[in-house]
């Protein structure tokens, strides 16, 4: 499962991070993983993208923010597990309602 986080910046600048989570893979991925992240031009590409691919957006400053810092192909840290693992329920919830 992917999905991408945004957040605009105060500048109207948007921020995009890119997310992967697949625990039928626990040795690819133990836990969610940022595969990708950029601002400006690049988060509009990665927006684009991820609109092409189906991939849910989720409007997330406060996530996006925390998860900013980390290196692309990072896991998400410990701490950030609850925020992100909410994000995910919702959205898997959002799939099986639509199914």
């Amino acid at each position: 499962m992917g999905i991408l986080l945004r957040r605009i910046k105060s500048n109207s600048r948007q921020t995009a991070i890119a997310l992967r989570y697949k625990p039928q893979h626990p040795f690819l991925d133990m836990a969610p993983r940022l595969v990708a992240k950029g601002n400006g031009k690049l988060a509009e590409r990665i927006l684009e993208l991820a609109k092409e691919h189906g991939v849910p957006i989720e409007y997330d400053p406060d996530l996006a923010a925390a998860l900013e810092p980390l290196d692309v192909d990072s896991l998400i840290p410990p701490e950030l597990f609850q925020a992100v693992a909410i994000v995910l329920a919702t959205l898997y919830k959002a799939n099986k309602s639509a199914q």
